[in-house]
């Protein structure tokens, strides 16, 4: 560690030394030197950081009525729960005079959360990392919606909104770059059923699976248009989610069975010729298990993407069923040690990756 040497060392050299360090450490440097502090906002710093082998890790964030603002972590690389649940009360409201939530959380995306404000009829965009909020009102007051998607880019956010409870059906789109709603016309099958279920971005549009029977339809972010996904079902279909990779590849997770009953559990991928190709099957054990699990009412399962990873949830069970695509191996993550014994349905799941400058 002699000055005369490392005083010599190339800057470069020396901030691709430095974004092998784990977060906490590096955090810890912020005093040494004006230097080091500023590189925690340098974009290019960040980038390098998150991408060398030991990045800001990539957690699964569990959520619960009993953890009103603790949120427990369980880290996807270390494959291991955090000692520490993610505590969010400095950008949060207050609990009410009972103690009683105040806010939901309804979606995450890039680091970003999306928390629903019944009081304020608002919603609240975070970034935890950055400790940064932003209130989003409601288009209009009353407002009540039937499901919501967030998406986060590099450049901004949008918050896709179906309501049917108006007069009249409605979308809604909420643009941070402009900071306002945009008003669309919505697709009536997807009121039907599985129209709570998110939508699931792919190839700059919104997909979503309708009711029986089963079909896939897309929304435009940018046009606002709608359109049928022109591509032949696999057969004998139980229930059918769609999960996307965010960027080239769109998957369907279905129970193949009869009479709404499953008997196994498929994963498809989304080919060039818009025809769906067969990848994975879940083993029988494990499917005994999730059918189980969700007394083959399907409308509580869920599914979402994080780090190569298909998670598939459900409401009422504490556990993940996941699938690695890269290795094809199918896995269950374990039970959160600090919840308690006795547990009631409520369970939501949510792919969390810091990210320093998502922004608000």
């Amino acid at each position: 560690m002699d000055p005369a040497i490392w005083s010599r060392l190339p800057e470069e050299l020396l901030e691709h030394v430095l974004s092998f360090l784990p977060v906490k450490t590096f955090l810890n440097l912020r005093s040494t030197c004006k230097h080091f502090k500023s590189l925690l906002f340098s974009p290019s710093f960040m980038s390098k950081h998150t991408t060398s082998g030991s990045p800001f890790s990539s957690f699964l964030l569990l959520s619960h009525p009993q953890f009103y603002q603790q949120f427990p972590l369980y880290d996807s690389i270390s494959g291991s729960w955090r000692h520490l649940a993610l505590s969010l009360s400095v950008l949060l409201p207050v609990a009410g005079s009972n103690g009683s939530p105040t806010c939901t959380l309804l979606s995450s995306s890039n680091g970003l959360f999306c928390f629903y404000l019944p009081s304020s009829y608002s919603l609240l965009v975070c970034n935890f990392l950055a400790k940064s909020s932003r209130i989003v009102e409601f288009p209009s007051y009353p407002f009540s919606f039937d499901s919501l998607t967030f998406v986060s880019r590099p450049f901004g956010y949008k918050i896709f909104v179906l309501c049917s409870k108006f007069s009249s059906n409605s979308v809604f789109v909420y643009d941070s770059k402009i900071h306002s709603w945009q008003k669309f016309d919505p697709f009536e099958p997807i009121l039907g059923g599985d129209y709570r279920q998110e939508g699931v971005l792919f190839d700059g549009s919104l997909y979503f699976t309708t009711s029986e029977p089963f079909s896939i339809a897309c929304f435009d972010l940018e046009s606002g248009r709608w359109e049928r996904l022109d591509s032949e079902l696999p057969g004998d279909l139980a229930f059918i989610r769609l999960v996307s990779d965010g960027e080239n590849k769109l998957y369907l997770i279905g129970g193949v069975g009869r009479n709404g009953i499953s008997r196994g559990v498929k994963l498809w991928e989304l080919g060039g010729g818009r025809n769906w190709i067969e990848v994975e099957s879940l083993p029988e054990m494990m499917c005994k298990k999730f059918v189980s699990v969700c007394y083959h009412n399907y409308e509580r399962v869920y599914c979402f993407w994080h780090q190569g990873m298909i998670c598939i949830c459900c409401y009422t069970w504490p556990e993940i069923l996941y699938c690695k695509v890269s290795r094809r191996t199918w896995h269950w993550l374990p039970k959160c040690p600090s919840l308690p014994e006795k547990w009631s349905c409520g369970f939501r799941w949510f792919s969390f990756v810091p990210d320093l400058y998502a922004a608000v």
